[in-house]
């Protein structure tokens, strides 16, 4: 088991975007710190009103946004548009190579996302674009793989809540770890303290007790 204090990330400021990244990503380099498994990135954004990152490219990644407030407007070269509020999740296969924007559309109020990029299966397949809206109940809510959004990777991504009363014990699958991290409030894994924006990884079973009202990204790789 692994802890991930949220004072330990990387960070960014340009002014129109704060960032904090979990592993190496542009900038920020830290050897300890590439991924996680197939995990590649985990970016936790704040985004200004009017401002987002131009149109550019990639390929052969699985690239999840979770926006957690605000709006976030969308357009690759698929023909795909999209404006994204807190519940909607999209799931962007780059494949063979697509190119993409995102801006914040609000002009008064900044937007807040995650974004994780997870190491595709497959190869130069057809870039794909999907978007749903979930309700996140009580327990966990897969949104990416599985039977949920689609994913070119045996992955899947969740969001849980998840309360005081709540003890789990929580296994990987044979030849995969599970990254969480808060979203909002703590819990403890193992009896080890586990606050906002922090974050844990594992690969046997481990003890997982809440707060109330604890909101959890759950994210499942093979390693």
């Amino acid at each position: 088991m692994k802890i991930y204090k949220s004072n330990e990330r990387g960070t960014a400021n340009h002014g129109w975007l704060k960032a904090n990244h979990s592993f190496s990503f542009a900038d920020y380099y830290n050897p300890e710190l590439i991924g996680y498994g197939a995990l590649r990135v985990l970016n936790d954004d704040i985004i200004a009103p009017d401002k987002g990152f131009p149109n550019h490219p990639h390929d052969n990644m699985e690239i999840i946004t979770i926006v957690t407030k605000g709006e976030l407007r969308h357009e690759d070269s698929t023909g795909k548009k999209a404006i994204l509020t807190p519940g909607w999740v999209q799931v962007m296969s780059a494949g063979s190579g697509i190119t993409h924007s995102e801006f914040n559309h609000s002009q008064t109020e900044n937007l807040e996302l995650f974004q994780i990029w997870i190491q595709t299966g497959s190869k130069d397949i057809s870039p794909r674009h999907a978007e749903k809206e979930f309700e996140y109940l009580k327990g966990w809510t897969k949104v990416a793989g599985d039977d949920s959004l689609e994913i070119n990777q045996d992955a899947e991504v969740s969001i849980g809540l998840l309360n005081e009363a709540d003890r789990i014990n929580l296994k990987p699958s044979k030849g995969k770890g599970i990254f969480i991290m808060t979203i909002e409030g703590e819990f403890t894994a193992n009896g080890k303290l586990i606050q906002r924006r922090d974050a844990v990884s594992f690969e046997e079973e481990i003890t997982l007790k809440f707060k109330d009202k604890t909101q959890l990204l759950r994210i499942d790789v093979p390693l």
